[in-house]
């Protein structure tokens, strides 16, 4: 079968909160997102899109906290996840390609999140999001990027095996291959248990900070801050993920 955007939201849906839930900063990242929502006024907390909001897993604490949130994703099964959880109904989401920022209004604050950015796997569809979020959000309002650094030492000659989780009763492995013209990876995460196999196909676009910069630039934003993570340590040639905020120029 081809690639379709939709293939890994909706086959790994069912797992992902069991497989994500420790493998990302919540708390720190929630409290981060907050406190940029608010704007250079430092008022009350503002309103928020997520792109690609998923299960929810930011957009939910997020919403404790005050903050209206929105949310775009091209996954039926992902936003049913969302959708089941306590709250989660309340939380208006669009379903279809975050590119395209599709929705009506403006906002304070506008972020996406866990390497998603890079599932948009063209260059062009990368710069259309920089500028399609340059208008939709408020004069004073922030984008907000978590993404990895890429780390080209992981492969050799272009490809990579690794095991990902080993567990009593069950693995995860991925499987990649890396063209570095095009700056994409083709990987099949493949989750074996008892009994079952799954296999999880990711295609990604991966985009060096600097080139990130250049996007927003010619998307009408500029940077305004970066760090290594959310508790806003200091980013270095070291940094293997970064959160990158940007700003209207």
């Amino acid at each position: 079968m081809e690639w379709d955007e939709r293939v890994y939201g909706e086959r790994i849906a069912e797992i992902y909160d069991d497989l994500y839930d420790e493998a990302f900063d919540k708390a720190s990242a929630v409290a981060f997102l907050e406190d940029r929502s608010r704007g250079s006024e430092r008022r009350g907390a503002g309103n928020a899109l997520e792109l690609a909001i998923g299960t929810g897993r930011i957009a939910l604490p997020l919403a404790q906290r005050g903050v209206q949130v929105q949310g775009i994703d091209i996954s039926d099964a992902m936003v049913a996840k969302l959708q089941a959880k306590a709250g989660g109904s309340d939380i208006p989401v669009t379903i279809g390609n975050f590119a395209d920022v599709a929705v009506a209004g403006r906002f304070d604050l506008i972020y996406v999140v866990f390497n998603t950015i890079f599932a948009l796997t063209t260059q062009d569809d990368q710069l259309k999001l920089f500028r399609n979020v340059a208008d939709h959000l408020e004069d004073e309002g922030l984008f907000v990027v978590e993404a990895f650094v890429p780390d080209m030492d992981r492969f050799d000659r272009h490809q990579n095996a690794e095991v990902n989780i080993v567990g009593v009763d069950h693995v995860q492995l991925s499987f990649s291959r890396h063209d570095p013209v095009t700056q994409t990876i083709t990987s099949q995460q493949v989750l074996l248990s008892e009994g079952e196999m799954k296999m999880v196909p990711v295609h990604l676009r991966y985009i060096w900070p600097s080139e990130m910069d250049l996007m927003a630039r010619l998307g009408g934003m500029e940077l305004r801050e970066r760090y290594s993570s959310w508790n806003a340590d200091h980013f270095t040639s070291n940094s293997k993920s970064h959160i990158s905020v940007y700003g209207k120029a």
